[in-house]
């Protein structure tokens, strides 16, 4: 795995939306998505003043970014924890609120490109997807042990697949002869089950079935509906957000957190409204923002992605 390769996806974006909140000296920024640390090393040798707090479940992942991030010494604190645990990680770490938050959501480049963790469908390898590979059950056991049902309804709501059902009962059908433990197997057997018209549409015909297996391995979008919230929670007034994610199920989670966040929560007809009801966020994007054409180019896996951004304005009422 060449890290140097690693391009980190609308990286100058995200600085400049988390920049006026990171210049003062003592700032706190947290990355909830380590990765390979290419959003983490680009915050720390942009605010030189700023500390950062970077979070992964991976701890191969842990390992390659401390390599990295070892020029900062003890500006980077790294954490084996999973986002929605990062109101824990401050309480340990003695830190109340935090100048920026940066989420990247999805899968990391390394997890892709390391052939034996089965997330990518375009090459043969064991059916795990776990992120962290110390805990969870394999994607092999969800697709051998879960009953039909469950399997139509998280390829259905977790990879927005409408062949669903033809594709659990061609997956039940070849798990009684032998139980699925390689990708490429599974990745024929979706092809065989689609119908002609469904093939022609969207990229690999697998695609679908390998993300609501990833989401479910690892509970993602469960996490992610914790972690929005807290991680605003964790914010100084006059502190930003970013969050990049790749398909619409995250976005539209991190969408309706940030909306909620910025609307007025007073009941209807308030001549005045009173502070306590007042917006909590401003919203720094409009609508999600994408790549341009000449990032894509230079990035294929920034292609899917969207950035949302917002600021505290003010504190919880009361």
């Amino acid at each position: 795995m060449n890290q140097v390769r690693h391009v980190p996806v609308m990286l100058q974006r995200c600085l400049d939306l988390l920049a006026p909140a990171l210049a003062e000296p003592g700032a706190v920024v947290v990355d909830c998505t380590l990765g390979l640390g290419g959003h983490s090393e680009a915050l720390l040798a942009t605010f030189p003043s700023a500390r950062l707090i970077a979070l992964d479940r991976d701890q191969e992942a842990l390992r390659l970014s401390a390599e990295r991030l070892a020029p900062y010494g003890d500006r980077a604190t790294l954490v084996h924890a999973v986002y929605d645990e990062l109101p824990d990680v401050l309480a340990r770490l003695g830190v109340g609120r935090v100048q920026g938050v940066l989420f990247d959501l999805g899968v990391s480049s390394m997890q892709l490109d390391e052939s034996d963790r089965g997330f990518a469908y375009a090459q043969d390898a064991p059916l795990d997807m776990r992120m962290d590979q110390t805990a969870g059950v394999s994607a092999a056991e969800v697709l051998n042990t879960y009953p039909p049902g469950e399997l139509v309804r998280i390829l259905r709501a977790y990879g927005e697949e409408k062949q669903a059902k033809r594709i659990v009962s061609a997956i039940v059908k070849e798990r009684e002869k032998q139980p699925f433990n390689h990708s490429a197997r599974l990745v024929e057997l979706i092809r065989d089950a689609l119908p002609q018209a469904a093939k022609r549409t969207g990229g690999n015909p697998a695609k679908r079935t390998f993300q609501a297996l990833r989401i479910e391995v690892n509970g993602e979008l469960a996490i992610l509906e914790r972690a929005v919230p807290a991680a605003v929670a964790s914010l100084a007034v006059g502190g930003r957000i970013a969050v990049l994610s790749y398909h619409s199920l995250e976005d539209r989670l991190v969408k309706q957190v940030f909306a909620a966040g910025a609307a007025s929560s007073a009941p209807p007809g308030l001549p005045v409204v009173p502070e306590r009801y007042q917006p909590r966020l401003e919203l720094l994007t409009r609508g999600a923002e994408l790549p341009t054409e000449e990032e894509i180019a230079e990035n294929r896996r920034a292609a899917p992605a969207r950035l949302r951004g917002a600021r505290r304005i003010r504190e919880d009422a009361p």
